[in-house]
């Protein structure tokens, strides 16, 4: 398997069994539809960069993790929500046929004006280096 999608599928699943009974949408691949309760995390941006040696393949993945909420006033909602992926992340050190060390990652948070009601948006960007 690709390492990036090994890993995202990984992440994807632990955030999923974390939120299963929580009321926090897990969602990858498209944005959940408009009446999707808030808040929600959405799996959105994975790339990598891999180089071939000669009895392995290492290299770096990056994935790029958003979290919504409804209301403005929930920004520590949001915080803690993400310090939850940061915690299911940094616990993910191998998979199937890689090892990860996750590196420093990097979050924010801020408004979102895209649609009619205002939102808080929370944005988690965490590299990896995999053997």
């Amino acid at each position: 398997m690709d390492p990036q999608q090994e890993l995202f599928s990984a992440v994807l699943m632990a955030l999923k069994e974390k939120y299963k009974d929580t009321g926090v949408g897990v969602y990858d691949t498209d944005l959940p539809p408009e009446d999707t309760p808030y808040p929600f995390v959405y799996l959105a941006d994975c790339s990598e960069s891999d180089q071939a040696t000669k009895n392995e393949i290492i290299g770096e993945t990056n994935l790029t993790l958003k979290v919504w909420h409804d209301n403005i006033r929930q920004r520590g909602t949001v915080s803690g929500i993400l310090a939850d992926i940061k915690k299911i992340c940094r616990s993910i050190e191998h998979t199937a046929h890689y090892a990860w060390n996750m590196q420093r990652p990097t979050q924010g948070i801020l408004p979102d004006n895209t649609t009619k009601q205002p939102l808080l948006m929370g944005i988690l960007e965490v590299g990896y280096k995999f053997s």
